[in-house]
């Protein structure tokens, strides 16, 4: 007859196996391929029928302003809320904080200071990444992209302003790879009158979230051939 020892020794290994087995999956849903940065035009976030509201702190500059830093698969999928036990803290971007409310800032309705969009792309999306980035690094990562793509200088440069004026969707994307060497892609939406503009600017990044690099999978969507940069 098996003894009371045998029994629990059994019993332990048992458990230890099936811990093994489940530990693999816990680490495969935090592993990715590349981020996709993403800045979007307040201009273009506004002029839509469901409008915005600005933050607390005052209306944003006019420029591109960050929406995210996504974690992403090569097929096009992503994964989302990888760590429920790692939720936003205000004290570990505490030194961040004025650097976000102008380069991060909320459009959402009613007027926020931030803290729920940054809770929310952190919650959803950072803390797929967390075996990279930290908090801390995750938003600074996200400040320090912005800075290298300048976004709103290189359509400038290409004689490209928010002024209201329609562009071909190629000069804007050709505009932007010229200046940060790989190519973006173009989110549009509509504004109150049922009009193309450009709305959302995607990047690819690599896993470090340190360099542009050449998107492997573009999300779904399509602008037309002409869109208006509205201006802001």
């Amino acid at each position: 007859m098996r003894s009371k020892g045998s029994f629990s020794f059994s019993f332990f290994n048992i458990s230890l196996v099936l811990l093994l087995q489940y530990l693999p999956v816990l680490c495969v849903s935090q592993d990715f391929n590349f981020f996709y940065f993403v800045q979007q035009w307040p201009g273009s976030y506004c002029d839509t029928q469901k409008s915005c509201c600005y933050p607390t702190t005052g209306k944003p500059e006019a420029d591109f302003g960050i929406h995210g830093l996504w974690p992403n698969y090569n097929d096009g999928s992503y994964p989302s809320n990888c760590d429920s036990s790692n939720s936003f803290q205000q004290s570990a971007i505490s030194d961040l904080r004025s650097s976000l409310q102008k380069e991060w800032p909320t459009l959402a309705c009613p007027s926020g200071n931030g803290i729920q969009f940054w809770s929310h792309e952190w919650e959803k999306h950072g803390t797929c990444s967390e075996s990279v980035l930290q908090q801390h690094d995750y938003f600074e990562a996200a400040l320090t992209l912005k800075q290298k793509s300048n976004l709103l200088q290189a359509l400038n440069s290409a004689g490209i302003e928010a002024n209201g004026g329609s562009y071909s969707l190629s000069s804007i994307k050709g505009a932007i790879k010229e200046a940060t060497g790989y190519t973006p892609y173009i989110e549009c939406n509509q504004d109150s009158s049922g009009n193309s503009q450009l709305y959302q600017v995607y990047q690819c990044v690599d896993t470090s979230a340190s360099n542009f690099i050449e998107c492997p999978v573009f999300p779904s969507g399509k602008c037309g051939s002409q869109i208006q940069f509205p201006s802001f």
